[in-house]
C-alpha cells in the first residue's frame, strides 16, 4: 500500500507492469486525491461557518448593547473619554518637553550651543579705545541770540507802513508836477497877494483848499502834505516858512490854548503833524494818504498852539 506523504500520492509506479497491478495502483491514486481535496473544501467551509458565526454573536451583542441605557452612557461618554485621553497625553508631552528647555546650553556638548566663530574673533580681536590728554574737558560754547520788544516791533510796522506810504506818494509825485501850473509858495513869497496879514484871512484862504488830496510832499493846490499846506497858505501872507511841522513849530510863537484863533498853528504829536487851528477844539488839516483836507475834531492831547506874524 502506497505511503501518503506531501503530495498524497504512491512514490513508484512501474510503467512495465500490466494488468490488475497497474489497474489497483490507478485506483488508489484517483481515490487519495479526492481524498485531499474534499478536506481542503471541509476545512474552508468550517472556517467560513466559525467567521460568520462570531460575527453574528458580535453583531447580537453590539445591538442589545446599543438599545439598552447602558449602551446609551457609554456613546455619551465615549467622547469625555476621548478628551481626558488627549488631556493627559498633552500633560506627559508637555512634561517630556519641559526638560529639553531646562538645561544648560554652557554644559552642553551639542555644537550648536558652542562658541561660534564670531565670538571667538571678538575675544581674539578684542579694541581697546584711547583718549588723547589734549582733551582735557568738554568744550562749552554760549549762544547768542537777541529778542525783538513789542515796541522795536511797532516801530519796525511804522516804519514799514511809512516806507510804503512814501512809495505810493511818489508814483502820486509823477504826475504831480502837470498836474498844477500855478505859482508856487517861493512865487507867492516874491509878491504876496494879501501884503495886510491877519488870522481871519489866514483862515478864509486856507478854507479854500478844503477837499484838496493829501500828497506826501506836496506843497501846492495839486496836493498837499500838512506842513507844505501850511506853508503854501502862508507864502501868500509874504511870511517864509519850511516844509516840515517840527520846523514850523520852532519858528511860531507859542501861545496858550485858550488864546488861541482860527488861523493858528496847531503842532501836534511832537511835531509829527501840524495843520490850523479851526476853532472849538478843532483841526483843518491835510490828514494822510487817501484822505483829503477837511475840518475835524483835535484828538490827541499831545499838542500846541503856535502864531505867526506878531
Amino acid at each position: 500500500m502506497a505511503t501518503l506523504g506531501t503530495s498524497g500520492l504512491p512514490e513508484d509506479r512501474d510503467p512495465s507492469t500490466t494488468g490488475k497491478a497497474n489497474d489497483s495502483n490507478d485506483s488508489l491514486y484517483a481515490s487519495a486525491a479526492v481524498s485531499r481535496r474534499s478536506l481542503r473544501i471541509s476545512e474552508r467551509a468550517g472556517s467560513r461557518r466559525v467567521q460568520r458565526a462570531s460575527t453574528a454573536v458580535e453583531s447580537a451583542s453590539g445591538a442589545k448593547g446599543s438599545s439598552t441605557p447602558a449602551g446609551k452612557r457609554k456613546r455619551r461618554l465615549r467622547p469625555l473619554a476621548n478628551l481626558a485621553v488627549m488631556a493627559i497625553a498633552g500633560g506627559i508631552v508637555a512634561t517630556i518637553a519641559i526638560p529639553a528647555y531646562a538645561f544648560n546650553p554652557q554644559t552642553s556638548n551639542q555644537a550648536s550651543f558652542g562658541t561660534s566663530a564670531i565670538d571667538t574673533l571678538k575675544k581674539t580681536h578684542s579694541q581697546s579705545v584711547s583718549v588723547s590728554n589734549a582733551v582735557s574737558g568738554p568744550v562749552t560754547a554760549v549762544d547768542t541770540f537777541s529778542a525783538t520788544t513789542e515796541q522795536q516791533l511797532a516801530e519796525q510796522k511804522a516804519a514799514a507802513a511809512a516806507a510804503a506810504a512814501r512809495a505810493a506818494a511818489a508814483k502820486q509825485m509823477e504826475a504831480y508836477g502837470a498836474a498844477y501850473n500855478g505859482p508856487s509858495a517861493a512865487d507867492y513869497l516874491k509878491n504876496p497877494p494879501y501884503p495886510n496879514f491877519s488870522l481871519a484871512q489866514v483862515f478864509n484862504v486856507a478854507k479854500q483848499y478844503i477837499g484838496t488830496p493829501y500828497v506826501y510832499g506836496g506843497d501846492t493846490p495839486a496836493g498837499f502834505d500838512c506842513s507844505g499846506y501850511v506853508m503854501f497858505v502862508y507864502a501868500q501872507f509874504g511870511i517864509s516858512l519850511p516844509h516840515s511841522a517840527a520846523a514850523q513849530g520852532a519858528m511860531g510863537t507859542r501861545i496858550s490854548i485858550q488864546d488861541a484863533q482860527p488861523g493858528d498853528v496847531v503842532i501836534m504829536l511832537g511835531g509829527a503833524h501840524d495843520g490850523f487851528y479851526a476853532g472849538n477844539g478843532n483841526i483843518m488839516d491835510a490828514p494822510d494818504v487817501g484822505r483829503s483836507i477837511s475840518i475835524r475834531p483835535i484828538w490827541t492831547d499831545d499838542y500846541y498852539i503856535v502864531r505867526f506874524g506878531i
